[in-house]
């Protein structure tokens, strides 16, 4: 796993050496092996690519990025692993290419070479990477389909920049770091700020599943793969069983070819049910004991799952690595984490998230995680939800207003994990949307009413017309949905798991120099999975149904039957005491007034229902937090470096 970076200037003015040295350097903490640069000697365009290198795949010299082909025409910098690497290697030396090393990246380059934009649909992998074509006199970046790579970029004619990280853009003297507000209401809804969008104007992020190419004519960008090709794809005669082995199958080929590398590899053990799979199906690919797997667990009994991860490693055999944080350490490590993130995000788990990956790099130099297990199979509370609501919308609505909405909102205020009267307050939130709105509203910090009288007039006036529900059904319209939980299972595909999940742990991965694998996102098993009828994934109200069903001979029943478990940290409780001195000083009504972006009374109510017990607030007001920590740093911070005006 790596950092990449690059300067072309389409007029020819050459690249300066130290802005792309500066770029580089910025995302050290990516690649902490090694570092490389390539700058364009022809005459055109000056080029200029940037590499931090976490070795992975051949730890020898020869493995150092940007990397060319035989005649030095083409070249390549590259984040990520290509799986089937071997395969297309063995191909190509077949048609004439040679090989200076024994890197997945050499392979990139020759695949182009030989098969051009088609070489995307030969790539099985995570990536990100920037390809300069020498003769065509244009680049090529692409990312991995379902987006467990970062790629971002600036342009402003002649001059493009990119890199995998925001921060990394923000070291070359053009690029000012302002806000994007229109990127400011979506990730107050969101908790991130969902591609091609990025948190600072005139940045954006390329999509997964996307290729950019760019030449001194323009930029555009394109699909290359689509997962809505492979929604509802019929299986005539398959049984249960025989669906259950394929399923089996395709989850054990994942994750044998995520084990291959020339490091140690450990896995991610919650106790869940989607890392316990992976420990189950790799555990005979490894020697007895071999298997190294890592776990966190909290003083905080509401949110604490190392029992379960014992469980499993104790019925593996594994070498389990395992710590205990209370709430002062996890507080210690709060600023740590949030600094990683250069852009805004809400979503509570990068801070164990953060600590997991630390503590995993003591050990090993890549781990298997269970990422998109939840989001292939149904496995969040969410889409119970969804077939909830589908009945509920058929009750009277004054029945809702006038008996049950009451009733609910009268609950007493719980502050444990994802305790009933949170779940119910949030769930009839999003009731009177349609899908796919209520799913996304019931993760929301803030909804766009809400966010109407939170944000500063001026910045409001300044959105001439944007409304965040109408771009997200623009976003989604095309495909058809037999069910709405194959609408919302295609929805979390397209903003959860990519612009929060997989942020969220490439940036905390890489904080440690850490390289983070998803088996579950293997593009054969996506496309098997994702053309499986909703009613395998989601059995009345039982998620994960036919995962269940093809592991069940795998794993402990404790572990089958547990309910799904967040992976959070107990806000709700700490905003009241441990968390609270950091809330109001980073929330008080002056700093809010002198930033000038949020209405401070409205922001002062908000913490008083909290701490009274009024209302559980935590996800509004975690996401002010946050915020407003990342506006100190990126954009006040930046200012001040610069000399500019906070």
């Amino acid at each position: 796993m790596c950092g990449i970076t690059g300067i072309i200037d389409f007029s020819g003015e050459p690249v300066a050496a130290a802005d792309l040295s500066r770029m580089t350097r910025a995302l050290r903490h990516r690649g902490p092996d090694d570092e490389g640069f390539y700058l364009s000697p022809e005459p055109g365009a000056a080029v200029g690519l940037g590499h931090r290198r976490l070795s992975i795949i051949d730890l020898s010299p020869l493995g150092r990025q940007p990397l060319s082909n035989e005649d030095g025409s083409i070249w390549v910098t590259f984040n990520g692993e290509i799986y089937n690497f071997q395969v297309l290697r063995q191909e190509l030396s077949r048609l004439g290419h040679q090989f200076r090393s024994h890197t997945d990246t050499e392979i990139i380059v020759h695949a182009y070479e030989e098969w051009g934009l088609n070489c995307l649909d030969r790539l099985e992998g995570m990536f990100a990477f920037a390809l300069w074509d020498g003769p065509r006199q244009r680049l090529l970046a692409a990312r991995d389909r379902m987006g467990e790579k970062p790629f971002y970029y600036w342009r402003q004619d002649p001059l493009l920049l990119f890199a995998s990280e925001p921060k990394a853009l923000l070291t070359h003297p053009r690029v000012d770091p302002a806000l994007d507000a229109c990127s400011l209401s979506r990730y107050l809804l969101f908790e991130y700020v969902p591609a091609p969008h990025a948190i600072f104007s005139g940045v954006q992020k390329l999509p997964p599943g996307h290729y950019l190419l760019a030449d001194a004519r323009g930029l555009g960008v394109k699909p290359y793969w689509r997962l809505a090709d492979y929604l509802n794809r019929e299986r005539q005669g398959e049984t249960l069983e025989e669906t259950a082995a394929q399923l089996q199958a395709h989850l054990g080929r994942a994750v044998q070819s995520r084990l291959v590398a020339d490091v140690p590899v450990g896995v991610f053990l919650s106790g869940g049910l989607d890392s316990s799979t992976i420990v189950a199906l790799a555990a005979p690919h490894c020697g007895e004991g071999s298997l190294k797997t890592f776990a966190i667990g909290f003083v905080e009994p509401s949110f604490d799952e190392s029992g379960y991860a014992r469980l499993v490693a104790r019925h593996f055999g594994t070498e389990h690595h395992e710590e205990i944080f209370s709430a002062r350490r996890v507080i210690d490590l709060l600023g740590q984490a949030l600094a990683e993130m250069d852009e805004p995000l809400a979503d509570a788990s990068i801070i164990p998230t953060y600590m997991l990956s630390g503590f995993a790099a003591q050990h090993v130099k890549v781990a298997l995680g269970g990422d998109g297990g939840d989001e292939l199979f149904a496995g969040y509370p969410t889409f119970q939800a969804e077939k909830v609501a589908s009945w509920a919308t058929r009750l009277p609505g004054a029945l809702w207003r006038q008996v049950l909405n009451p009733l609910i909102q009268a609950l007493p205020v719980g502050l444990n994990n994802l305790s009933l009267d949170f779940r119910l307050k949030q769930f009839i939130k999003g009731l009177p949307y349609a899908p796919p709105l209520r799913g996304l509203l019931w993760l929301a910090a803030c909804g766009w009413e809400e966010q109407r009288g939170l944000l500063h007039p001026e910045l409001l006036a300044g959105f001439n017309g944007y409304n965040p529900y109408q771009e997200i059904l623009a976003r989604l319209a095309g495909p058809s949905f037999s069910q709405p939980v194959d609408q919302a299972l295609y929805t979390y595909s397209q903003y959860y798991l990519p612009e929060d999940i997989l942020v969220k742990v490439d940036r905390a991965s890489m904080a440690h120099g850490l390289e983070v694998r998803a088996p579950f996102l293997q593009r054969e098993l996506v496309e098997y999975v994702t053309g499986l009828p909703s009613s395998l994934k989601l059995k009345g109200l039982t998620g994960k149904y036919i995962l269940r069903q093809a592991i069940k001979d795998l794993l402990p029943p404790a572990i089958l039957q547990r309910p799904k478990k967040g992976f959070g940290i107990p806000l709700s409780r700490w905003f009241k005491r441990e968390l609270k001195d950091l809330l109001l000083e980073t929330l008080s009504p002056r700093s809010l007034k002198d930033a000038g972006m949020f209405n401070p009374p409205a922001v002062q109510r908000l913490i008083t229902e909290h701490l009274q017990g009024v209302k559980d607030n935590r996800k509004p007001l975690w996401a002010l937090m946050a915020f407003e920590i990342w506006r100190q740093r990126y954009l006040q911070g930046a200012a001040a470096a610069r000399g500019d005006n906070p």
